[in-house]
């Protein structure tokens, strides 16, 4: 499984890209990742999803992830973060370089 997160905006407006792929992650990582995209139910997530009301300085993430030949790409604000994404974001969010 192979996840391309992405987080733009906030205060300063940065863009951090980084790639995940669960064949180079430590073990306790390669197995910890798919169980939080599946927690998530990542697939069956629309491709976009955002806030009813929009707030400026607040982080827009996509993520990309490619697995068994499927791929789906999920653009989401942090306002409009769904409880079942969230733990996924904050791992990709903790463990990006």
């Amino acid at each position: 499984m192979r996840i391309s997160f992405e987080r733009t905006g906030g205060f300063a407006g940065i863009s951090k890209k980084t790639t995940f792929d669960t064949a180079t992650l430590p073990p306790n990582e390669a197995q910890e990742l798919p169980r939080l995209v599946e927690a998530a139910d990542l697939f069956k997530l629309p491709e976009r999803i955002t806030s009813p009301n929009p707030q400026s300085d607040r982080f827009q993430y996509k993520l990309t992830v490619e697995d068994n030949g499927r791929q789906h790409t999920v653009m989401v604000s942090e306002a409009a973060l769904p409880g079942t994404l969230r733990p996924l974001i904050e791992w990709l969010n903790k463990n990006r370089s």
